[in-house]
């Protein structure tokens, strides 16, 4: 069993693909409003948003329990709607070495839609740490939030 590991993971949304990776890469603190059962608070600890090297703290629910993780925005790719978040402190520091956040989202060929694909790119500190799966289905529901928030403001407007 590898301490390496990758996890993926797709959800279709009705929202734009610009929209979605708007949130991530420019927005990430407007997701306490998009998903407040998830997602409690993101702060801005050094830059600015919507750039590239900005370190920010996320505050959150995963499996019933309340967590912190401190990230840096480490590629923000607006051609291809993906954002990458590097893990640099928090509870996930204490199951894994290194840790990785990719969300991408790609247009539908049929032009209605997007999908939103998560990639989890892990180490662990030892074998007996379990697969971050559940985490992975957390971001796929969380970002079905957002999909209800951006359509429903859409619809808004």
């Amino acid at each position: 069993m590898s301490l390496l590991g990758k996890l993926e993971g797709d959800v279709q949304i009705k929202a734009p693909a610009g929209k979605f990776h708007d949130v991530f890469s420019c927005r990430p603190h407007h997701l306490n409003t998009m998903s407040p059962d998830k997602v409690h608070g993101v702060d801005l600890h050094e830059g600015d948003w919507g750039k590239e090297g900005t370190v920010i703290t996320w505050n959150y629910t995963h499996d019933g329990v309340k967590k912190t993780t401190k990230e840096i925005v480490e590629a923000i790719d607006d051609k291809n709607n993906s954002t990458t978040f590097k893990v640099i402190d928090g509870d996930l520091t204490k199951e894994y070495k290194d840790f990785r956040f990719i969300v991408n989202a790609t247009p539908k060929p049929s032009g209605e839609g997007s999908v939103v694909r998560w990639t989890l790119v892990y180490e662990k500190l030892n074998r007996q740490i379990p697969d971050p799966t559940t985490l992975l289905e957390h971001l796929l529901h969380c970002s079905k939030d957002i999909d209800a928030h951006l359509t429903q403001t859409q619809v808004q407007n």
